[in-house]
């Protein structure tokens, strides 16, 4: 959320003309963020913005994603400032290279940077010392070259790439890695104005003291497709995608599983390539589909079945495990252990609830053609006298007293066979009701 201060956004800038335009960046960076970032500062610029605030709390992210960002900051034609903020927050990895590529750094109180070193793991849980190098010179080599372009301290932000350090806010301030520390936006306003600074547009003098305020959040679209850019989500709406789809297969006709299936794997896929994705992790959890399938398709003895529960657990514990370093950008992901624990049970349930309603169709006698009205009821819509017709299953079908005798019309019998389209049947009990609903004939059908 925004600070007090800005509470009043829509009242004081409600245009974004010649306003103070605050962006909030919370989560990871991703391509929304970026889409986010590039879309806003265009924005800013086209309506004559006197600066725009990022207001920032990130564990890192993409690297091409940050690349992305602190492109478009370089080129802004409006200032930028990127504000640590709210007490608590941090510009770990991504955030780093964010907050040194800015017009303006500022942090508020009890933030933190840094952290910036490649993380990752090998297939023996070992990070390959040759990728981790190569990595990390890239990544220095970017951050010394943005810090030198802002004028700030491009020793230390090397050495947050290459050793991982972090640093509070005064400590920040103190090595000229920000320019300053902010209680709130009002308070980081107030230190601004006045500030020259350089854009792609040229030098710019900062008036925002008392500037009207212009709130440039995420729309909605860019919202939702960031909230589903996280590993939790991203598993959970591949685990229903998933199961939708294979409970359309062994159901067809209902639509809604697999509707809801369809919809659930598109925005998984589209989460899935937003994340540092391990697809070995992806590739179990096809294998999981793959047996499940075939376990459906089987006796249902459960042996397929327990793989592809096994496989669906590997899948998710895999799924955002890098095989190789990733960059300094991006913090350490992993599907939480409750959801992953949740889904499987899930998957699991799923699982067994088919087995289960398999082994009893197997073990009960399918019946087609005429077996399937052998020993029902119906009611005779006129005198059989033999032949007439009675009411079955909300129809008139023609019938035949079996024994040749008469029965009366509104009377039970029993079907005992079918011949070609025709009813045999034998009179039943009186005190056996007959087909509910039966329609009474007119009087010339009952005469008949």
């Amino acid at each position: 959320m925004l600070s007090a201060p800005a509470a009043l956004f829509a009242q004081d800038g409600a245009t974004g003309q010649d306003a103070v335009h605050i962006l909030e960046v919370r989560g990871v960076i991703n391509p929304p963020v970026a889409n986010y970032i590039r879309r806003a500062l265009e924005d800013a610029a086209a309506q004559n913005a006197r600066l725009a605030v990022i207001q920032l709390d990130t564990p890192g992210g993409l690297d091409s994603s940050t690349r992305e960002i602190t492109q478009a900051i370089l080129a802004a034609r409006v200032p930028v400032a990127v504000y640590v903020t709210p007490a608590g927050a941090r510009a770990a990895s991504a955030g780093l290279f964010i907050l040194v590529s800015a017009n303006v750094a500022a942090m508020a109180p009890s933030t933190n940077t840094g952290a910036a070193h490649p993380v990752g793991l090998g297939g023996d849980g070992q990070a390959d010392p040759v990728m981790v190098d190569k990595v990390t010179n890239d990544a220095a080599a970017t951050i010394r070259a943005l810090a030198t372009t802002r004028g700030r301290n491009a020793e230390w932000a090397e050495q947050a790439v290459r050793e991982s350090v972090s640093i509070t806010e005064y400590e920040a301030l103190e090595l000229n890695v920000i320019d300053v520390i902010a209680r709130d936006l009002d308070h980081l306003l107030e230190q601004l104005h006045g500030r020259t600074v350089q854009t792609a547009a040229g030098e710019v003098t900062l008036d925002v003291a008392n500037a009207p305020l212009y709130d440039a959040s995420m729309n909605f679209a860019e919202q939702l497709l960031h909230i589903i850019s996280t590993p939790d989500l991203a598993f959970i709406l591949l685990s229903i995608g998933t199961i939708g789809l294979i409970a359309e297969l062994y159901n067809p006709g209902t639509f809604i599983p697999g509707i809801v299936g369809v919809i659930s794997l598109i925005f998984a896929f589209f989460a899935l390539g937003n994340l540092p994705t391990n697809w070995a992790g992806v590739a179990f959890i096809v294998l999981a589909v793959v047996l499940l399938i075939a376990e459906l398709n089987t006796d249902a003895t459960g042996v397929l079945g327990t793989g592809a529960t096994i496989a669906f657990l590997l899948g998710g514990l895999l799924l955002f495990r890098p095989l190789r370093p990733v960059s300094p950008t991006m913090p350490d992901l992993s599907v939480n252990p409750w959801v992953l624990a949740a889904a499987t049970a899930l998957f699991a349930g799923f699982l067994m609830l088919v087995i289960t309603q398999l082994a009893r169709t197997r073990k009960t006698p399918l019946l087609t053609g005429a077996e399937q009205y052998v020993g029902r009821l119906a009611t005779t819509y006129q005198e059989l006298a033999p032949r007439g017709r009675v009411w079955f299953e909300s129809q008139l079908w023609n019938a035949v007293v079996q024994t040749g005798e008469t029965v009366p019309a509104q009377q039970p019998v029993r079907i005992i066979g079918v011949d070609g389209l025709t009813l045999i049947v034998e009179p039943a009990p009186t005190s056996q009701p007959g087909t509910p609903g039966a329609p009474v004939p007119s009087g010339e059908e009952r005469s008949r």
